[in-house]
Parts: structure tokens; sequence; C-alpha cells
């Protein structure tokens, strides 16, 4: 009884593992199954690489097409600002005036004709009151310049424009110009102007109008034998020669000595010398002026007792 229950028992332990043997090992129709399912699976990513490798083929060929689009688009303005007709050397600024614009079609010396003709007095008075270009312009500050001296030269400038330039001007060529005005003012503007040159201001010394002389003998560009001419011309007025009577003293105190003291003594001898200026100059520290003037008050004492 007992070996029978034993071999039963080790039988039922070979059956036991022979079925897990068997169920280890996997049917033929399973693996197959698993093969396919296996090859489906390594061809999916292969569909999904060639689904993403697409756009990066047509990307480019989209981004060609917008960028020869927007190229030809930005050829526009380009093309529009060509067609403006602006010179390649003008500035925004300059093409603001109206001289660019003359600039662009005519000459210097047609401009300056012009202007020295016109008798557009809005046009001439523009141009009187213009700012000059910066001195760094030479081209366009040389040609301002020019043509300031046509609106100086033109008589219907208005007299106030001429005034101002005759006052303000530092240049030479346009102060001769007014220099030769036929209105005093002018005149007397440019006898006053500090930026004379000594040549210029001396012929104005010697100007029929009394007023343009004596601001061109209170001009310190004036020459001392200018000054002395002044101080012993009898036309001169009294106030001026007081002024030329305080010269190396009260008035430009460094001037030469010698220069100032011979001046002094020419107003001390001027009959038209008022008596306060004479009573100041017999005090003078030169002896030879103190002199001449106290003589002259001597003679007005002598001549008012008779």
């Amino acid at each position: 009884m007992s070996e029978t229950t034993s071999s039963q028992h080790e039988e039922a332990v070979a059956a036991s593992q022979e079925g897990q043997s068997q169920e280890g090992q996997p049917q033929d129709g399973q693996l197959q199954h698993q093969q396919s399912e296996g090859g489906l699976v390594a061809e999916a990513p292969n569909t999904v690489a060639s689904d993403t490798d697409a756009p990066d083929t047509d990307a480019p060929d989209v981004n060609v097409s917008e960028t020869d689009t927007d190229t030809s688009d930005a050829g526009t303005p380009a093309s529009d600002a060509s067609d403006t007709g602006t010179p390649d050397s003008a500035t925004p600024g300059d093409s603001a005036t109206p001289d660019t614009a003359a600039a662009s079609f005519e000459p210097l010396t047609v401009t300056y004709e012009r202007l020295r003709h016109t008798d557009d007095v809005a046009e001439l008075h523009e141009y009187a009151r213009r700012p000059l270009p910066d001195r760094s312009l030479q081209a366009a500050f040389s040609r301002a310049t020019a043509l300031l001296e046509a609106v100086a030269g033109n008589q219907h400038t208005p007299l106030e424009d001429r005034v101002f330039l005759a006052t303000e001007m530092p240049f030479p060529n346009i102060l001769v110009k007014l220099s030769e005005d036929p209105e005093p003012q002018v005149r007397r503007g440019v006898a006053a102007n500090q930026d004379d040159k000594n040549w210029l201001v001396g012929r104005l010394t010697k100007d029929p109008d009394p007023s343009v002389r004596d601001a061109a003998l209170r001009n310190p560009r004036t020459s001392w034998k200018m000054r002395l001419e002044g101080a012993q011309n009898p036309e001169v007025d009294a106030d001026t020669l007081d002024f030329l009577s305080t010269l190396g003293v009260s008035c430009e105190p460094g001037a030469p000595a010698v220069l100032a003291g011979m001046v002094r003594r020419a107003v001390a001898l001027n009959p038209q010398a008022s008596r306060e200026t004479l009573q100041r100059l017999s005090t003078d520290t030169s002896p030879s002026v103190a002199q001449c003037a106290q003589r002259r008050l001597e003679a007005e004492q002598t001549g008012e007792s008779n």
C-alpha cells in the first residue's frame, strides 16, 4: 500500500515538471504571431520617420519663395527714393531751403546776377536773414557769402536788412559793397563794424556824412593816422572830438603814449573842441597837451572880456 502511494506520488511530480517545461516553450503559432507583431513595430518607426522628414524637405522651398518675394518688395522703396530726383550731395535740411533748389538748376554766377538785379523784396529779405552754413561746409559757405554780396548791393533789399548786414557781417566783400550804399544809416553801420579792414574804416572817416565820420573815428580799427587827421578836421563835431581827447587816458589806456598824445594835442587845437573838453585837457598828463588847452582857454577868456 505504501509502495503504491509512493509510485503515484513520483508520477504526479514527473507530470508536473513536464507540464511546466511545456508552458515555458511558446507554440509555433504564438511565436509567428509575436514575430509578425515585432515586424509591424519595427516598421512603424520607419513610417513615422518618413512623415517627420517631409516637413523638413518642404520647409526650405517655402522659405526660399517667401524670401524672394520679400526681397523684391524691399527693393520698391529704394526705387521710389531714386525717383525723387534728390541730388546725392543734398541733405534733408538743404532740400528744404530755396537756395538748394536754385543751386540745383543755376550756376553761382547766374544766381548772383539774378539776386543783384531782382526787385523781389521777399526773396532778398529771406537771403539777407538766412543763417549761414557752417564754415566746415566750405562750398556752401562760400556760395552763401557770395550771394550775400549780391543782396547787399541791390537797392531793392529792404533798408533794415542792409543795415543788419552792415553791422553784423564780418566779410570784407560785403562790407566794401555796403560802404558805398547811398543811405547814411548803412554806411554808418559799416563804419562802426569792428570787423572792418583799417583801410576801409579809414576811408569812412572822410565820409561826407558827419555821423558816418564820427562812427569811423570811434572804431578801434581806425589807424592812428586817421584818428590824428580826424582830430585836426574842423568839420568833426564836438562829441567826436571829446571822444578822441580821451584816447590813451580813459579810453584805450594801453595805447601808444606818443600817438595818443598827438591826437589829444590836435583836439586841443581844434576850434570845434568844447570848453568842457579843453578844461579836461588843460590838466592832461602830457605837458604839450595841457599847454595847448590852457592857451585856448585863455584866448577864449580874453575874447570874452574884450
